[in-house]
């Protein structure tokens, strides 16, 4: 034993290394998959036995031992409902269930339960471990990640609708590839940036040393995630070196690596591409509606043109003197707010600059003294003239999916604070008609961001008519069409700050039309436009709907970066030439080469995902029909779930694993199909409390019996709540933050003791911190989120007792478990002797049981009991 621990040692330093052959050669995790013979056996009455059943007894008739008994069914509920749900059973389900006469109870219990929104909870928790997910970044500033939370209600998701396996793979390696207007597609890929993250090192440090070293280790944290998640291979241990173990070589790991080398971690909204893609959609639909009825441009008019294209691009009028401007103005000087200037120009009847204040008069914005009042926000500063395009320093003149600046659209710029008037009266005459309609999309053409915003407005002869307050460029376009009856003079635009300065203060009127109103149209052309404004309604109602929410995953770097291998795994030593993409030769019935040095970053994501997620791939069958066998029974049929190289365990029943990873192929990737496999058969519903088998088998590797199992630290937290009814079942959305939270350079979590319902929600939506350990959950196994976790450790410690005694979340349970008894049951100890009974452990008292504990009401009081009881053993574990 000690030799092969120091080979083990040697063989990890680089002090040894592999022979040629033992590279080579095939190991049995990366060979096909062969689906064993099972024979048909039928039960005594006549109904088949599921092929788990058969090939587990074949392992214990080799080892010469007999299974065990099945359990009863109060142990089979208990056991059922934690396994699938993470959570007790109600005590009338359980009478229902172990009264019922149905022989067919316990599957229809079993499927109850897949269909439960909370089997999602509890699975999403095993990948969630796997995936070191967290709500902060970790290392030393340890910063908020708000935007996390959205793909952890991914992932429950995808477990409850039962998303096939493969799919889910490959949306979270590449879901905004594949579908880039599939919100769930987008926010998928928070897989990607679900670890820690070295906002130091990526971000404040000047070093470029530094930088490169905290890039290099981001890159191999989202190449191990994905390599050992999806296929159990300790891809990192090539990082400095050709693996000693297993066939991989160090030219491997960096061709991978160049599949990732292309995406950073971000917050990105997850609807933008399927946003930008309908907002062209329906300014295309605008552009056929103007061509019905062209209409006069105003932006053109602000250009020094007639309306219909001989206005000058990029000219202007100064706010301040009504003048023509030609060249970029940036900050403007000698203002004089509130005071109107006439143009020179016919259509246009002047300009001003707007201020508020109480002190301030009411704006004037004609020339013939029409007023509006104090505009909120305008403070009587202005930037650059309002122009025929857009104004000086403007952020982007792309805005919607749409270039303002090309493809015969238009843009009147107006930056805060500004206000022009234009003289209907003139204007009609150019479009030949009395009654006209304004038509235009207004948006915020300056940067992102929470303090970037601007407010516009739009007034018809004094009277305010439409406006936009707070206007982000998240919020893209809005649409306006505003009826002018013959009697309207006058039509005002205005862009005004909105209290917060008016830096990129940005407001575009994009294609500015005044039309004649489409029921003096000819009748077919009236058809044709009722039929594009139907098309543009519907397509209105989809942009309405789509959320403007993020999450935290990858985004495109914007210069595909070149990746060759680094001597040592040193980032300043890096060799050869660049490396195309690629994934692994030793799985020989695929082919490792995933595209050129000029592939795209998404084309290389994509690739490996369908590399990874090809039916002719091993190993992703049997790593999650492995892990799903261990999220069940305890025990991996390979113990070591993500490793499945030679540093990993062989596994004990090899034709198995491989018969469940056949059945997830053949059933679509369909987790709960073998989920029900498994917890229906006979070697899952066996008694756990045996002992016939220990001298041959005293760690159950062959399944004679069922293995005890210890609630985890959330399903603990989870059952106190169920058990004193304070459980709040709300799902999704942020994280409860039980902590208070002190913004420092390392940001202080400070855990309170969780007493108001929005902190009682199940543990899975947890705001989970990485640098600071949840002292309750984390003195209960809870693993540290900036591991990765493919099984948990189950320790045994002083201070865990002394937790579930004294720690005030469990005080403080115990006293509302107390309360909860005496409003169910009633004044009667003995009724709430049997009511606590039932709640905590799922069966009635014993009689010996019922007479301590009456006995303890009596001297101690029912606070005592409930204390009892929720540190029994029979508490804490499955069965």
């Amino acid at each position: 034993m000690h030799f092969q621990v120091i080979i083990l040692i040697l063989f990890s330093c680089g002090v040894l290394s592999a022979s040629p052959h033992a590279r080579k050669s095939g190991y049995w995790s990366l060979k096909p998959i062969v689906r064993p013979s099972v024979p048909t056996k039928f039960d005594e009455a006549g109904k088949a036995i599921n092929p788990i059943d058969a090939l587990i007894q074949q392992s214990l008739d080799r080892m010469n031992l007999a299974p065990s008994a099945e359990a009863d069914r109060r142990t089979l509920i208990r056991r059922l409902h934690f396994d699938l749900l993470g959570l007790p059973p109600k005590p009338e389900v359980v009478e229902a269930f172990v009264t019922s006469k149905n022989p067919k109870a316990y599957d229809k219990l079993v499927d109850q339960l897949l269909a439960s929104p909370h089997y999602g909870e509890r699975f999403a928790r095993h990948w969630l471990d796997i995936a070191h997910y967290a709500d902060t970044h970790g290392f030393e500033r340890d910063k908020l990640r708000p935007h996390a939370w959205p793909y952890r209600d991914y992932v429950i998701s995808a477990f409850n609708e039962d998303k096939p396996y493969m799919e889910f793979l490959r949306e979270q390696i590449a879901g905004d590839v594949l579908r880039p207007d599939d919100e769930d597609a987008v926010i998928a890929t928070g897989f990607l940036a679900a670890g820690p993250w070295d906002f130091v090192g990526q971000v404040e440090t000047r070093s470029g040393v530094l930088r490169r070293s905290a890039r290099t280790l981001d890159l191999d944290d989202m190449v191990t995630q994905v390599f050992t998640s999806a296929l159990g291979v300790t891809l990192n241990c090539a990082r400095c070196h050709d693996h000693k173990l297993d066939p991989i070589s160090q030219e491997e790991y960096y061709r991978i690596t160049a599949v990732f080398a292309g995406v950073k971690r971000a917050d990105r909204s997850v609807s933008d591409a399927l946003k930008d893609k309908l907002v062209k959609e329906r300014l295309q639909l605008l552009e056929a509606i103007n061509r019905i009825a062209p209409g006069v441009d105003l932006a053109d008019v602000v250009g020094g043109g007639d309306g219909l294209g001989s206005g000058a691009f990029k000219d202007g009028i100064d706010p301040r003197t009504g003048r023509i401007e030609r060249k970029p103005m940036g900050f403007l000087t000698d203002i004089k707010p509130n005071r109107f200037s006439p143009s020179p120009n016919r259509f246009v009847d002047g300009v001003f600059i707007p201020q508020a204040g109480k002190d301030k008069p009411d704006i004037p914005i004609s020339s013939t003294g029409l007023t509006i009042p104090s505009v909120r926000g305008a403070d009587g500063k202005a930037w650059d003239v309002i122009r025929n395009g857009p104004v000086d320093r403007t952020h982007s003149t792309v805005l919607g999916g749409v270039d303002f600046t090309k493809e015969g659209n238009a843009l009147l710029g107006l930056h805060a604070n500004a206000g022009i008037t234009f003289d209907l009266a003139e204007l009609r005459r150019t479009v030949g008609r009395d009654t006209l309609r304004f038509t235009s999309q207004v948006g915020y053409f300056g940067t992102r961001g929470d303090n970037s915003f601007a407010d516009a407005r739009v007034y018809v002869d004094g009277r305010e008519v439409v406006k936009f307050l707070k206007l982000k460029r998240s919020d893209s376009l809005q649409d306006m069409d505003i009826p002018l009856p013959a009697s309207v003079r006058f039509l005002t635009l205005i862009a005004t700050a909105s209290g917060n300065g008016i830096g990129m203060d940005q407001v575009g009127f994009g294609n500015p039309k005044l039309k004649a109103p489409e029921t003096e149209l000819p009748e077919k052309q009236r058809r044709l436009l009722a039929d594009l404004h139907k098309r543009k309604k519907t397509l209105d109602e989809k942009i309405g709907a789509l959320g403007t929410g993020k999450v935290h995953a990858v985004v495109p770097e914007t210069k595909m970066p070149e990746v060759r291998i680094l001597e040592r795994g040193n980032p300043e030593a890096p060799t050869g030439v660049p490396l195309a993409p690629g994934a692994l030769s030793a799985l020989q019935m695929l082919d490792p080469d995933l595209g050129s040095v000029a592939s795209t970053e998404a084309e290389r994501r994509l690739a490996l995902a369908h590399w990874i997620t090809h039916e002719d791939n091993p190993l992703v069958y049997r790593v999650m029909a492995n892990r799903l066998w261990q999220w069940t029974f305890g025990n991996g049929i390979v113990e070591t779930s993500s490793d499945f190289g030679r540093g990993g365990q062989k596994p004990t029943h090899p034709e198995l694993l491989d018969w469940l990873a056949e059945e997830l192929r053949t059933r679509n990737g369909s987790i709960k199909a073998i989920t029900r496999l498994i917890v229906t058969s006979v070697t899952y519903r066996q008694v756990s409390h045996t002992a016939h088998g220990m001298a041959a088998d005293a760690d159950n590797r062959f399944l004679w019996r069922q293995t005890p199992r210890r609630l985890q630290a959330e399903e603990m937290r989870d059952a106190v709540l169920a058990t004193s009814g304070k459980l709040n079942l709300k799902a999704g959305g942020p994280g409860y933050r039980d902590f208070k939270y002190t913004e420092a350079y390392a940001p202080i979590y400070r855990y309170i003791t969780p007493d108001t319902p929005d902190l009682w929600r199940r543990s899975i939506y947890r705001f989970v911190v990485r640098t600071t350990p949840h002292e309750f959950l984390t003195t209960l196994d809870c693993p540290d989120p900036s591991n990765l976790t493919p099984k948990r450790l189950t320790t045994t410690t002083p201070l865990q007792a002394l937790t579930l005694s004294n720690n005030p979340f469990m005080l403080k349970q115990v006293g509302y478990f107390a309360a909860r008894l005496k409003q169910d049951a009633g004044a009667k100890a003995a009724d709430q002797v049997d009511r606590a009974f039932r709640l905590a452990l799922g069966r009635p008292p014993e009689p010996a049981e019922s007479k301590v504990a009456l006995q303890t009401v009596r001297d101690k009081g029912l606070f005592a009991l409930c204390h009892a009881l929720l540190n029994a053993n029979e508490f804490a574990y499955v069965d």
